[in-house]
């Protein structure tokens, strides 16, 4: 039975093996889909297993989706303009990491039919995904991308492979059309981003934690007036790059793969 996993640290809230294990039932391909808590120096051994047969393939969250990339054989095009993997797989004789976040964030905007063209975009957070949110937002057409984080220097780093976007200090919020939660700082349901954004209505407030389904960001922008989005169908469509590029079998996203992720 082929092995897939995801690795991460924390890993305890990816929703991934229920998506994955029950696309592998419904398609009748026998495999099973684990999570896996590791820290950096087992990134080696875990690559080492694809090569190996023993892993199929790998899905990469935080704080991996750069770290992991020295390991690997080969870059998708994707994954080297945003230097973030998400995606792992082998092919001939080569590991190779993919990006699917890109398409999952822009799939997921056209499913709610939010156009970013001309919009401002306000990112917190600089951690492995904000890469692929930014390609894909200029992808999209949007005018100006700004990004803040507790560690100004991170977001800095950005600009290497960006050199549109504006940096500035955490704390500060900046005129924006479109907000976007990428830091962990929701994962914990008493977790709170410090951020007076009680000047901001008829704004899109979008958080990419999926799990809890509606964080205190979220909650403040709803209160506020403010349209809002969890990161739910960004994971969905991920899944759903990364499972037609292992198997070839593009699963079904219905009402059905939905309540497959309610919260237990």
């Amino acid at each position: 039975m082929k092995k897939y996993l995801v690795i991460g640290n924390p890993i305890n809230h990816s929703l991934s093996p229920k998506l994955h294990n029950y696309w592998f039932k419904k398609n009748n391909i026998k495999a099973i889909y684990e999570k896996k808590l590791i820290e950096t120096q087992d990134l080696k051994n875990i690559i080492l297993q694809i090569k190996e047969g023993l892993i199929h393939g790998i899905n990469v969250t935080v704080p991996f989706k750069n770290t992991v990339i020295p390991y690997l054989d080969q870059l998708s095009p994707e994954a080297e303009i945003t230097k973030s993997v998400n995606t792992i797989y082998f092919n001939g004789n080569s590991v190779i990491g993919h990006n699917t976040d890109i398409a999952g964030f822009e799939l997921s905007l056209k499913k709610i039919n939010y156009n970013v063209q001309n919009k401002k975009i306000l990112i917190l957070g600089s951690g492995g995904v904000v890469p692929s949110i930014i390609y894909a937002l200029y992808k999209m057409g949007a005018s100006l991308i700004t990004v803040s984080n507790r560690t100004k220097q991170n977001a800095e780093n950005l600009k290497k492979l960006f050199k549109d976007i504006v940096i500035i200090n955490w704390g500060n919020v900046t005129d924006f059309d479109m907000i976007i939660n990428a830091t962990s700082v929701g994962l914990h349901k008493d977790d709170k981003i410090n951020i007076d954004l009680s000047k901001n209505n008829n704004k899109f407030f979008y958080d990419i934690i999926y799990n809890p389904e509606e964080t205190n960001f979220l909650k403040t922008g709803k209160m506020l007036g403010n349209m809002t989005e969890n990161g739910k169908m960004m994971f969905i469509y991920q899944a759903h790059q990364a499972f037609t590029l292992w198997h070839k079998i593009m699963p079904e996203i219905n009402d059905e793969t939905l309540r497959v992720l309610q919260n237990d």
